[in-house]
């Protein structure tokens, strides 16, 4: 048939009239509206009140400059590092989408001629010609022609679906993927050749349409939820702190009888208190925790990078730690994604898996058989055309380094797969002989079988069948792909066969997937596979995965899932494991209800039609093999299509959670003791305890400096031996809590018995209060230095796994440096005095029992 095409004209006029073929483009967020959407976050607004505060306290003289700088300097850094390693993650990821798309061009016709243009050019009412190897370019019917589609960017399966010439007036469902007369865009075609003619274009096509759907609205993940709870807990901890502190102040002066003479020193005591105070609301915010949060995610990325994770998206990352729920796909994720060649069964049923293992005579015909008798060809160990089913059987002989001995010059003929027999052939010469070697469907080709090559290739009577088709069966219930290969004399395949093998090919589940499937599961987080495949081919799957593993366990068709209300889903999805026949809209529909459930949502997908369900999951996990549309939709990319790679995401999620879980306990220890240490202070008798630049100094170096030194911890296995953390659970537990009080209060103890108790003031020899306060300063920064190694573990021993954060080490030194310098040469600017070496060693000697009275707590909770 011949065709002439469109008109430059006729071009225009659909161009006007139906749209262009190029998609709407989602275009991320500019580095500074990220930056502007960061100020919203919690603690960046808790800090913007404290450095307003500050500003202010400056101009009233009764701050240094260093001070609101410090924190200025603070917020930049927690909102910039998040903001622009996101925008790099998404700059690098759109260089790659440019560079593809400026590959993509379709053979149309236009004014009688075949040309090449770029797939944004095609028009509604083209005629395109399409071969194998080509992407198909808008959706339309086919009208010439017979073509093989691989439709995995839609459906996600690798299962060829077959398009013919759309005869006149035929009805089909453009809505099924399936039907045989229309093509879709993104699909690419696999085998023959053929015209079509675009019906649809631009965003109107499916996929366009699937890609719009990308662009909702996604909710808070749950630590940005846990961290706005925590944001108004420290905001009322503070300020209830600051007020105790001015009522203290007020009411020992009162109690006390110490009245101020004057309006002067009245203004004075009270400006002295409210500056304490206000100094305690800015301590009470642990301005380290946006930083530790872009620490963390910047430092996890590079690690991740490594182990074939792309976070492109960085909430994603700890929202993978929190996972309750995740929906993968079977393949290429679960299983290798192509098919292989899993068992030969010889027509007595012996069964092999090696090619190496099968007798020479045998082996010859398996290789003629499979090899010779194939559409597929090697290059070099590569496998150039052929289907799927074709290309299986040639990589069976790649790695068995067999397909040397294939000699093309014999055959006399080869006869392509007939849809009415279900088989191929060819005829080839041996030792003078034309024989002919048939391969296709186990049931047409046995009943023709009168002999078999048995396993040490001798040739004996086919006489009991029963036993080979049972087997044949049992393969099919494994959802394996069944092909008999038989041979004959002559040059004809019809009439009586010799079977030569009977062969199980599938898409094989990853062993590897089976160890993270388990590891997975093991914490607590429940695996659902979502796959376009039948049923029985679903549950073998699943089987083999360790997905159905209890009696109670549920597989649902997406018919049967379509039949049940929301709340009947609601009642099945934690016994669900398995989808199939799943349509892109179940997807979208099962993280509706689980999250209505309140599980965090993890979802898997590669295809257009995935996007949606990715975007609305609070982490979609995109895989590297498939669509632009897909890994723009999604947060974090596994580059190499592997569950394994998912577990690891979900363990480096997890540590970055146990890390800033870490460095809360350490950073509340130190506002709870400063609180304490201020308020009870001057009931005894001392207004100032701790100056505003003294507290300033330890906020600053504990906040900024731990930050960074939780920010390297490692990503420990025994993380994924946890539960979940529940959405709605506070990011401080009940034990962190315990932790934290036992702490502050042994470090307030202690730092008051420096000034109060007469048995430790002796300890410093006879002193005035200054230096006593010096001593004070130092014992209160190295007990909340030495917290740091009680704070960084849950174990009984506070040093295990710490030559795995060198970073750890060198910061606590670091803190210990700079608290010699700042109490030696601190001077009048903070107030103290040098201190004697022994003083130096009552100091750490009191500071380090802060390491074995939680030794204790740890002991005492364990049991």
């Amino acid at each position: 048939m011949r065709f002439n095409g469109l008109t430059n004209e006729e071009v225009e006029e659909s161009r006007k009239k139906y749209g262009s073929n190029i998609l709407t483009e989602i275009p991320p967020d500019p580095l500074w509206k990220k930056i502007l959407e960061g100020f919203k976050d919690p603690m960046i607004m808790i800090l913007l009140v404290a450095l307003v505060v500050q500003v202010v306290l400056f101009f009233m003289g009764q701050a240094e400059w260093f001070e609101p700088v410090g924190i200025l300097i603070a917020i930049m850094i927690a909102n910039g590092v998040a903001s622009i390693s996101e925008n790099k993650q998404e700059n690098k990821a759109s260089a790659l989408k440019e560079e593809e798309e400026s590959k993509e061009r379709a053979k149309v016709i236009r004014d009688g001629k075949l040309v090449e243009k770029h797939v944004s050019e095609i028009v509604v009412g083209d005629i395109v010609y399409l071969q194998a190897g080509d992407k198909i370019p808008a959706d339309g019917i086919v009208v010439s022609g017979e073509l093989k589609v691989d439709q995995a960017a839609l459906n996600g399966e690798t299962e060829e679906a077959d398009k013919v010439t759309c005869p006149e007036n035929a009805e089909y469902d453009i809505k099924d993927l399936l039907n045989k007369y229309y093509a879709y865009r993104g699909t690419v075609v696999c085998g023959g050749e053929g015209y079509m003619e675009i019906k649809v274009v631009g965003d109107k096509t499916l996929f366009g349409e699937l890609a719009l759907e990308v662009q909702e609205e996604t909710r808070e993940t749950p630590l940005q939820v846990k961290l706005g709870v925590l944001a108004q807990q420290i905001s009322k901890f503070g300020y209830i702190g600051a007020v105790a502190i001015i009522a203290g102040v007020l009411l020992k002066t009162f109690l006390t009888g110490n009245l101020p003479t004057g309006i002067y020193e009245w203004i004075r005591l009270v400006m002295d208190a409210v500056t304490v105070a206000v100094t305690i609301i800015v301590c009470a915010v642990p301005e380290g925790l946006p930083m530790l949060t872009s620490i963390l995610l910047s430092f996890q990325s590079l690690k991740m990078a490594k182990d074939n994770v792309l976070v492109r998206k960085i909430n994603g990352l700890e929202t993978a730690g929190s996972l309750s729920i995740l929906f993968s796909d079977k393949t290429g994720t679960i299983t290798e994604g192509k098919l292989s060649v899993v068992e030969l069964a010889t027509g007595n049923v012996t069964k092999f898996n090696e090619l190496s293992k099968i007798n020479h005579v045998l082996a010859a015909d398996v290789i003629t058989g499979i090899g010779i008798n194939n559409s597929a060809v090697a290059s070099n160990d590569t496998i150039i055309g052929g289907n799927s089913t074709d290309r299986a059987l040639m990589a069976f002989l790649v790695d068995a380094k067999a397909t040397t001995s294939l000699n093309k010059e014999d055959v006399r003929n080869f006869n392509a797969f007939d849809s009415n027999k279900k088989s191929s052939s060819v005829t080839i010469t041996k030792d003078g002989k034309s024989v002919t070697y048939i391969k296709g469907a186990p049931e047409k080709i046995i009943d023709r079988c009168t002999h078999y090559v048995d396993e040490n290739g001798a040739v004996k009577e086919l006489v009991e069948k029963n036993y080979l088709v049972s087997y044949i069966d049992a393969q099919a219930g494994r959802s394996m792909r069944l092909l008999a290969v038989a041979k004959a004399e002559g040059v004809s395949d019809d009439g009586e066969l010799t079977l030569v093998c009977v062969i199980s090919i599938r898409d094989n589940v990853r062993k590897e997937a089976v160890d993270a499937i388990r590891e997975v599961q093991n914490a607590g987080i429940q695996v659902v596979m979502v796959t376009g495949d039948r049923k029985e081919t679903a549950v073998a799957i699943a089987i083999e995965a360790g997905l159905l593993a209890n009696s109670d366990d549920v597989a649902l068709t997406s018919a049967e899932m379509a039949e049940k209300s929301d709340e009947e889903l609601k009642k099945i999805l934690p016994r669900l494991k398995v989808v199939s026949r799943a349509l892109p809209t179940d997807k979208s529909r099962l993280v509706r209800i689980a999250q209505e459930l309140d599980y965090v949502v993890g979802m898997t997908g590669d295809g257009v039609n995935d996007s949606p369900a990715l975007k609305k999951a609070d982490v979609g996990f995109a895989m590297g093999s498939g669509t632009e549309v897909a890994k723009e939709a999604g947060d974090i990319t596994i580059l190499d299509d592997n569950f394994l790679s998912i577990e690891k995401a979900i363990l480096y999620g997890r540590t970055m959670f146990k890390s800033i879980r870490k460095f809360l306990i350490f950073q509340l220890t130190v506002n709870v003791a400063a609180v304490l240490t201020c308020f009870i202070g001057p009931m005894l008798g001392e207004n100032v305890i701790l100056t505003v630049i003294q507290l300033l100094l330890i906020n600053l170096a504990m906040d900024t400096l731990a930050a960074i030194a939780f920010g390297s911890e490692p990503a420990l296995k025994e993380y994924m031996q946890d539960k979940p953390v529940p959405r709605t659970e506070s990011i401080v537990s009940k034990e962190m809590l315990i932790e934290v009080i036992i702490s502050a209060a042994y470090i307030t103890f202690i730092c008051l018995s420096i000034l109060f108790a007469a048995p430790v003031k002796k300890l410093f020899g006879d002193v005035d209060v200054t230096y006593l306060k010096s001593a004070l300063f130092a014992t209160f920064m190295m007990a909340i230095t030495f917290n740091g190694f009680n704070a960084r573990t849950g174990h009984i021993n506070p040093f295990e796994n710490l030559g795995r954060n060198k970073n750890f080490l060198l910061v606590m030194l670091s803190i210990f440096v700079l608290q010699f310098v700042f109490v030696t040469f601190g001077g009048d600017v903070l107030n103290v005095e040098s201190l004697s070496v022994q003083s130096w060693l009552i100091c750490i000697v009191l500071a380090f029992l802060v390491i074995p009275i939680d030794i204790i707590r740890k002991m005492i909770m364990k049991k």
